[in-house]
């Protein structure tokens, strides 16, 4: 409770400063710390084929951009929540997604590869919606985290059937993801947030498909 007061006590320079550094540390490779281990951490490292460990670091490299864009609408939406308690909500959530962005990071690396060098585009572009999301009204803003974690599940299952068999270290990840992802959007209904129609669904479908089917590949 302490932490919370002195956090709500901060002046606006104090503030653009927290989240300058959020911005820099979702950004920039090796500068995030997890809260939890890895889940790969207790899983055999089996040989993949060389076209597997490619289509595998291209999955990884969605799934890492995608806690990016976590990050972003969370901090955005912290930033113009209108009631206290869904503006700590908002930014313990995006404290618990920085352990997937590390996982991701991690998992990017014994592949060989390398995170999206789009990050700081879909970083801003959410970061933008988030805060949008945010002005129109907190249940509006809680309902955008339920819709978009909603999203985030389909791609988890989906990617869960594309992993080769072998990779025990990649489903650890996704598996635990999946699990908290789901998480954070019933917690995000529960909190009053407003279930967004089917139509409005589908649209932010297709931007994820763009989020993916770039991210993959650079």
């Amino acid at each position: 409770m302490a932490q919370i007061m002195a956090k709500r006590q901060l002046s606006a320079l104090d503030r653009f400063i927290e989240r300058a550094d959020g911005v820099l540390r979702t950004l920039s490779p090796n500068t995030s710390q997890a809260q939890r281990s890895s889940p790969a951490a207790a899983a055999e490292e089996n040989r993949l084929e060389s076209d597997q460990r490619r289509h595998v670091a291209g999955l990884m490299r969605v799934n890492h951009t995608g806690e990016v864009c976590a990050q972003a609408l969370y901090q955005g939406q912290a930033l113009t929540a209108q009631l206290p308690d869904v503006r700590d909500k908002m930014e313990q959530a995006a404290q618990e997604e920085i352990d997937h962005l590390v996982w991701c990071e991690e998992r990017l690396q014994q592949l060989g590869s390398h995170t999206s060098r789009l990050n700081p585009a879909f970083y801003s572009l959410s970061f933008l919606l988030g805060a949008a999301a945010g002005l129109v009204g907190d249940k509006w803003s809680l309902g955008f985290v339920a819709a978009t974690e909603e999203r985030v599940c389909k791609h988890l299952q989906d990617h869960l059937q594309q992993l080769p068999e072998a990779d025990e270290k990649s489903r650890a990840i996704l598996e635990q993801m999946l699990s908290d992802e789901r998480k954070h959007g019933d917690q995000a209904l529960d909190a009053g947030g407003q279930d967004f129609p089917e139509p409005v669904k589908r649209i932010m479908s297709l931007v994820a498909k763009l989020m993916t089917e770039t991210s993959y590949r650079v």
